[in-house]
C-alpha cells in the first residue's frame, strides 16, 4: 500500500521538485491529447495529477479505467503548472503531480446521484440514505469541520478554567420535563423503564452537591417530539454547571468561549460584555423572549387608545381582554397592495385572522379601508405614540396578547427581510429575569418557564404562597440575531424551596418525592448555590457555518419523521427480543 506523506490540499509552490506520496478519491477524470488529468481529493482538498505516456505509457492506461469515487494512492513529482494551465479557483492552482505510481484501493459502483453537484438539485431522501457519501463532499465537511473547531474551542476554554469534564448516564429516570422521554425498557426488571436524557440537568446538580463545582459536558439529548428545521429527536448540548456563583459568573465564562468561537471560525470580534434586557422589555419592544437586534423598529401597545372605538375588530379585542400592537415601518407606505396581501397571508399562518394598515401618504393624508372607523382623537393619539409621519406604514395586531405578540414578532422580522432595512452583523443579547411562573390555559395549572429546578430572585420568594406570576426567576437565555443560542438559570439549592415550587407547580406530595425524592434528599446534605447553562451545539454549528438546517450541522440525522435512513431505523425486532423483555406489539388503531 502506497501511505501518504502529504496531504492533497496542502501542496503548494514551496514543494515543487518533492516527491510525495497522496492518498483520497477520484474526483474527476479527463483526457487531453493522450495525457490523462484527474483531481484527486482528500479531505484537506483537492490537487491535479496527471498521467503522461512519456513518463509511463502503462499507468496511463490504467489511469484509464479509474472512474469518480476510487479510492487510490499515487507517488510522484510536484511541479509547476505552465502559466496558461493555472487554476486560481483552488489553493493548489498553481502545481500539479507527476504521476509515477498507482494504487487502486477500491474501485466504486455507480453513484446514486452525483454527490458533487449543487445541493439544491439532489433530493434530500438521497443525500440522507447515503450519507456517507455526502460526507465525502466539500459543504459536508466544512460543516463538520466548523462543529470540530468549536468544540476545541469550547473544550479548551473550559479547561483552562480548570472546569472537569464529567459525562452522566445515559440510562436514567422517567421525569416530567416538558417532552416526551425514549424509554428503554429493562430485561432485568420486566415492566420497568430507563428513560434516555432529555438533558443532564437532574446529574449536574447532584454533581454540584458532590462537590465537582466547576463541571462540563458535551451531552448527548433524546426528547420525542415533533421535528422542524431546527429539531432533532437526539441532539447536543454544552452544558455547564458551577457552584457558589451568580448569574454574571455563569455569563462570564460564555461570553470568553463565544468570543473565541466567532473570532476564530468567522474572524468577527464580540464586543463584552454582551448588553442585557429583560424579559419584560423585550415582550414589549419586541414580542418575543429572542428578539432579532438587527430589525431597527419595535412594537407599541395601542390597546388602551381605543376604549371605546368604531372599529369592530379592535372594539371585541379590547372587550374580551386582548391586545392590540402596533408595528410602524419607516418608508413602508411604498409597499404595494399584492406585498400587504402577502404579508397578510404570512401572518394568518400563524393565527392571525387579518393585518390592518395605514399609509401616511404626506399631503394627501392617511390612507386606510380602516380609517373611517378611528376618530380624530384616536388618530391624535396614534400619531403622538408612534411617531407617525409621511411616507410610514402602520400595521396593527389584535388578539389576545400570546398570538398577537407571537405573529407582529414574525412580521416585524419579515417585513425588514421583504424591504432589506435589517442591519447587517451580529446582535448579542442577554435576556433575563423571566417569570417563573406562566398560568397555562390549556392544563388549567402554573407550568415552570423553564424548569421547576429554577430559582426565583430572593425578593421574589414571598409572593409564592400569593401570586407565584409574579414571581422573577434567575434565568438568562443567550439571545443571537433572534436565535436563541442557549439559556440556563441559578438553581434552587435548598429542599423546603423546591418543595414549595412543586407544590406550586401543581404536584402532590407524593408525586414529586416519588419523581424528585433522590434530588430532594440530595438537597438536604448542604447543597451549595450553584447555577448552569446549556448551549445547542448542533445550532450553533447551523449559525456559524451557514447550513440551511440542523440535520446539514450533524453527522448522521434523522429526517423530519424521525427516521435514519442509512440505518433503516426504527425498524422491527425479532419476537424473541420482545419476549425476552416481557413486551408484545401491539398495533395502534388508526385515529379518524
Amino acid at each position: 500500500m502506497l501511505k501518504r506523506t502529504a496531504h492533497c490540499g496542502q501542496l503548494s509552490t514551496s514543494n515543487v521538485g518533492q516527491e510525495v506520496v497522496l492518498n483520497g478519491w477520484v474526483h474527476r477524470w479527463r483526457d487531453h491529447g493522450g495525457v490523462g488529468f484527474i483531481d484527486l481529493r482528500d479531505r484537506s482538498g483537492i490537487v491535479q495529477i496527471v498521467f503522461r505516456p512519456e513518463v509511463d505509457k502503462e499507468l496511463l492506461e490504467r489511469s484509464h479505467k479509474l472512474r469518480s469515487e476510487y479510492a487510490i494512492g499515487i507517488r510522484g513529482e510536484v511541479v509547476n503548472r505552465t502559466s496558461e494551465t493555472v487554476n486560481p479557483n483552488i489553493p493548489t492552482g498553481a502545481i500539479e503531480i507527476i504521476v509515477k505510481e498507482l494504487d487502486v484501493f477500491n474501485s466504486s459502483e455507480g453513484l446514486p446521484y452525483p454527490i458533487h453537484d449543487a445541493v439544491e438539485d439532489q433530493n434530500e431522501s438521497n443525500r440522507l440514505k447515503y450519507r456517507y457519501l455526502d460526507l465525502r463532499t466539500e459543504r459536508m465537511q466544512h460543516f463538520l469541520g466548523v462543529r470540530h473547531k468549536i468544540v476545541s474551542i469550547v473544550r479548551n476554554s473550559l479547561d483552562a478554567r480548570s472546569f472537569w469534564d464529567i459525562e452522566t448516564p445515559m440510562l436514567s429516570k422517567s421525569t416530567p420535563e416538558g417532552a416526551r422521554d425514549f424509554l428503554v425498557p429493562s430485561r432485568l426488571h420486566h415492566g420497568e423503564f430507563y428513560a434516555l436524557p432529555q438533558s443532564p440537568q437532574l446529574y449536574k446538580q447532584l454533581l454540584m452537591v458532590g462537590g465537582i463545582e466547576k463541571y462540563y459536558q458535551i451531552a448527548r439529548c433524546f426528547r420525542d417530539e415533533d421535528l422542524r428545521a431546527d429539531r432533532q429527536l437526539e441532539f447536543t448540548q454544552i452544558d455547564i454547571e458551577m457552584s457558589f456563583v451568580d448569574e454574571r459568573d455563569i455569563q462570564v465564562v460564555v461570553e470568553d468561549f463565544v468570543a473565541q468561537v466567532f473570532k476564530e471560525v468567522l474572524g468577527h470580534e464580540v464586543q463584552l460584555p454582551i448588553g442585557q434586557m429583560t424579559y419584560d422589555d423585550a415582550m414589549e419592544k419586541y414580542g418575543k423572549d429572542a428578539p432579532d437586534l438587527r430589525v431597527p423598529y419595535e412594537l407599541l401597545t395601542v390597546t388602551d387608545i381605543f376604549p371605546n372605538t368604531q372599529f369592530k375588530v379592535f372594539k371585541a379585542v379590547v372587550e374580551s381582554g386582548g391586545a392590540i400592537r402596533a408595528l410602524k415601518v419607516p418608508g413602508g407606505a411604498q409597499l404595494s397592495r399584492k406585498q400587504i396581501d402577502d404579508l397578510t397571508a404570512y401572518v394568518g399562518e400563524f393565527g392571525a385572522k387579518g393585518l390592518a394598515w395605514i399609509k401616511h401618504q404626506g399631503v394627501e393624508g392617511w390612507q386606510s379601508p380602516i380609517i373611517k372607523f378611528f376618530s380624530e382623537a384616536e388618530k391624535e393619539a396614534l400619531t403622538t405614540r408612534t411617531g407617525f409621519a409621511a411616507g410610514d406604514i402602520l400595521f396593527f395586531g389584535a388578539a389576545d396578547l400570546t398570538t398577537v405578540n407571537d405573529y407582529m414578532s414574525r412580521l416585524r422580522v419579515k417585513v425588514a427581510d421583504d424591504m432589506g432595512l435589517k442591519k447587517e452583523g451580529l446582535r448579542f443579547v442577554w435576556v433575563v429575569d423571566f417569570p417563573m411562573f406562566q398560568y397555562d390555559a390549556g392544563e388549567k395549572r402554573l407550568v415552570a418557564v423553564h424548569h421547576p429546578f429554577t430559582s426565583a430572585r430572593e425578593q421574589d420568594w414571598a409572593h409564592l404562597d400569593g401570586d407565584p406570576t409574579k414571581m422573577k426567576a434567575r434565568a438568562y437565555d443567550l439571545v443571537l440575531n433572534g436565535t436563541e443560542l442557549g439559556g440556563g438559570s441559578i438553581r434552587i439549592h435548598r429542599r423546603d424551596r423546591q418543595e414549595a415550587v412543586f407544590s406550586a407547580w401543581g404536584f402532590k406530595k407524593e408525586d414529586y418525592s416519588e419523581k424528585f425524592g433522590f434530588l430532594l434528599d440530595a438537597l438536604g446534605f448542604g447543597a451549595p448555590p450553584h447555577g448552569g447553562i446549556a448551549l445547542g451545539l448542533d445550532r450553533f454549528v447551523m449559525l456559524l457555518s451557514g447550513a440551511p438546517s440542523i440535520r446539514e450541522a450533524i453527522a448522521f440525522p434523522k429526517t423530519q419523521r424521525g427516521q435514519d435512513l442509512v440505518m433503516d431505523s426504527p425498524s422491527a425486532v425479532a419476537p424473541e427480543q420482545l419476549l425476552e423483555l416481557a413486551l408484545r406489539k401491539v398495533t395502534k388503531e388508526p385515529t379518524s
